[in-house]
């Protein structure tokens, strides 16, 4: 396997211990990067229940609709804007750490690190399948409640990595916050449905 700490990951180009697990007869586990699979599939989820609220996004079943080709496009759309709405969350964190507390991120390794933290965090996403799944008139109450909850497990994930208080993590989650609504009212304004 070489030495340990020799390979880098595909995903994030960080240091690994090792590629894959051999166990025995030929069984192989390959190792996973989880922050980047698990931040694409919440951006994928998030897409996924927004290009359902778009308005007629009922499905057709016949191949050469173009109108069905077309709603692709409007899923890709809402990949698209979910990401950078996710960016300007993150930059608006950072933002914020890096005014009030410059030496919190002082080095790539501190900010890398709480960059994944920040990704791990943000598990409370993959509740939107679930609301998906069970549609019902409680969905949007729902749909908050779950931003809630990622907003609480970001603050924690900043208090945990960068060690700082309440007050400062409150204004960093604050920060981020402002800026990705920012990022949704501007899309708003430009008229597409976000």
């Amino acid at each position: 396997m070489g030495e340990p700490g020799g390979y880098k990951c595909v995903e994030c180009s960080q240091e690994a211990p090792e590629l894959y697990r051999d166990y025995q007869r030929g069984v192989l586990r390959i190792a996973i990067c989880i922050h980047g699979k698990l931040c694409i599939f919440c951006l994928l989820c998030e897409a996924y229940l927004r290009w359902l609220q778009l308005q007629d996004s009922s499905q057709n079943t016949d191949p050469d609709d173009l109108i069905r080709y077309a709603k692709e496009w409007d899923f890709y759309r809402m990949f698209g804007i979910a990401s950078l709405e996710q960016m300007a969350f993150l930059v608006g964190i950072f933002t914020a750490l890096w005014l009030a507390r410059p030496e919190s991120l002082k080095t790539k390794s501190d900010f890398i690190f709480l960059l994944k933290a920040l990704l791990l965090s943000s598990y409370g996403k993959l509740l939107l399948i679930p609301a998906v799944i069970w549609e019902h008139d409680y969905t949007p109450l729902c749909l908050k409640l779950i931003k809630v909850f990622v907003l609480t497990s970001n603050s924690q994930a900043i208090r945990v990595t960068v060690n700082l208080s309440q007050k400062l993590t409150l204004l960093a989650i604050l920060s981020g916050f402002i800026l990705e609504n920012g990022v949704v009212y501007f899309f708003q304004r430009m008229g597409w449905n976000v």
